[in-house]
Formats: structure tokens, sequence, C-alpha cells
């Protein structure tokens, strides 16, 4: 995966989310954000930064304060984690499975071409 680019300055960033540049400032001293620095430590948002401000936003208008929203925001990723997860799990899961079956076939001998020594009763038939 690729590290996305820091293109945005803070006053850009803020125009692109609809914000003033200090609530930018404000959200990142709170932990809701935490853009890229230049050398000279300038701020530098990405696209995902940008989004993140957006849903920041909206969970604002809806009444939540900026601890509530920095919960809800850590939920959200864990998650889009636990999904991720389940879903590498699901695949391993059905690659077993697959696998399993595979084998499974490969040593099951019909019947019909099972040894049998005359005068002694199949083991097939034991109880």
């Amino acid at each position: 995966m690729s590290t996305p680019r820091s293109i945005y300055v803070i006053s850009v960033a803020a125009e692109l989310a609809g914000m003033h540049p200090q609530t930018l400032r404000i959200y990142e001293r709170r932990g809701l954000l935490n853009p890229a620095r230049t050398a000279g430590g300038n701020r530098r948002y990405t696209d995902e930064d940008i989004a993140r401000l957006r849903r920041i936003a909206e969970l604002a208008t809806s009444g939540m304060n900026l601890e509530g929203i920095r919960h809800v925001m850590a939920l959200e990723e864990e998650v889009i984690r636990l999904r991720a997860e389940v879903e590498s799990l699901r695949h391993t899961i059905d690659s077993a499975v697959a696998e399993a079956e595979r084998r499974s076939k490969r040593e099951i001998v019909p019947l019909r071409q099972a040894v049998a020594i005359f005068g002694h009763k199949p083991s097939i038939f034991d109880k």
C-alpha cells in the first residue's frame, strides 16, 4: 500500500473541509487529526485528512462533543480493522477447507477397490 501524499497546506485543507484553519489546529491539539509536517514544521494534509475533517464536522453537527467524536472515530477505525481481520480469517478458513477436501478425495479408496481376503470379513462391516 502506498503512503498518502501530504499535499495541502492548512489554508487549502481548511477550505476543502469547510472549516477555519484554527479549527484544524484545535482538532490536532485534541488528537483528532495528525497532519504530516515539512522539515520546516508546516502542516501538510492528505485527501484522507480532508475526509476525516469532514467526518468530524458531520459528527459535530449531530451535537457530539470532541471527546465523543474521538471515541466514535476510534470505534469506526476498530470496526474497519476487525472487518479486515474477519475477511482474512474467512479466506484462511476457505483455503483450509478446500485443502482438506482435496486431501480427503485423494485418501478415500472406493469400496469396490478395497482388498478383500477370502474367508475374512472386511473391516468395513465391523461396528
